[in-house]
């Protein structure tokens, strides 16, 4: 038998043939439920998400015009339940490009810029607030996260005898997290971004467990965002405003950087001390960075060979 191919003409994996199989009936969705060990689809349905939203092709199966119908209801289902005229695009990957990530850990004073800016940019809920970026203050002359304080509070920033690890997705060559997922709603783009399908997602968060970044959050509620706070461009596989119940991460801002922008935390940094580029690039100061700077990778031990670089100038 010929195996289904999507709109690029890529064999499918049985495994995104999870919808058409929902389709008999509520019984079997409890099911397949029960096989993933929760009952997110369920409570998606509860939830607000359309019967169309919850059913629909894996993102990989779409062809061009279905994916626009989507696209489409998107924004009408964002202007019914924000009050907001947004656009949402699927911005595709470049050819020739691997995204990467560096920072100084000598210039970053721990100031959380880079926090506010994704959380803006991100249309991440507000209430609680929900944060792709974990700022740590380290003691000085220690690499042991162990040690780190993720909740300080000071007048002044850097503290004494202190510097600051700032952590996200590493988008990792090769990550954990894809791989445990059971219905392969998350994969890695071919510019090195790792991305989640958040209408395919089923909210069992075996990926929460498998990151040793701790990068991945959970929805646990209706985004909570007031309309005037709402960033309008938005991207499908990125910054769009998530449903309850499905695990959403840093994506380098990939509606931004796929058009030649920098990622939001960069852009808003006060100290200059993250770079970012494409790794392809001989030339580009990602490539300086690792050949001339000290260079960290954190958590190398686990063998997730990231995307994102920490240096010290000296």
């Amino acid at each position: 038998m010929t195996p289904a191919r999507d709109h690029q003409g890529e064999a499918l994996n049985p495994a995104l043939q999870r919808r058409s199989f929902l389709k008999a009936g509520v019984g079997t969705m409890a099911a397949l439920a029960a096989l993933a060990g929760v009952a997110a689809p369920l409570r998606s349905l509860k939830s607000g998400m359309s019967m169309d939203a919850f059913l629909q092709q894996h993102y990989k199966r779409l062809t061009p015009d279905l994916l626009d119908q989507i696209l489409r209801r998107v924004e009408n289902e964002i202007a019914r339940d924000y009050g907001a005229k947004v656009t949402v695009r699927d911005v595709k990957p470049m050819d020739g490009v691997q995204y990467g990530y560096a920072l100084n850990l000598t210039r970053c004073n721990g100031n959380r810029k880079c926090v506010e800016a994704c959380v803006q940019e991100n249309n991440q809920t507000r209430d609680p607030q929900m944060q792709y970026i974990r700022v740590l203050e380290m003691p000085s002359g220690s690499l042991d996260v162990e040690k780190s304080d993720l909740y300080y509070d000071h007048e002044q920033v850097p503290a004494k005898d202190k510097y600051y690890l700032p952590v996200q997705c590493q988008q990792c060559q090769n990550p954990p997290c894809t791989k445990v997922c059971p219905v392969e709603a998350t994969w890695t783009e071919p510019d090195g971004i790792t991305v989640i399908d958040y209408n395919w997602c089923i909210g069992c968060r075996y990926c929460m467990a498998a990151c040793p970044y701790e990068a991945r959050r959970f929805n646990w509620q209706k985004a909570e965002i007031a309309p005037e706070e709402i960033n309008p461009n938005m991207g499908y596989l990125s910054n769009r405003i998530r449903p309850q119940g499905v695990v959403e991460k840093c994506t380098y801002c990939l509606h931004r950087t796929r058009e030649g922008k920098y990622p939001a935390c960069m852009e808003v940094c006060p100290t200059g001390a993250r770079v970012f580029g494409n790794m392809l690039d001989p030339d580009g100061e990602i490539n300086y960075i690792l050949k001339n700077k000290r260079v960290y990778i954190l958590k190398e031990d686990a063998g997730t060979v990231p995307r994102f670089f920490y240096y010290f100038d000296v």
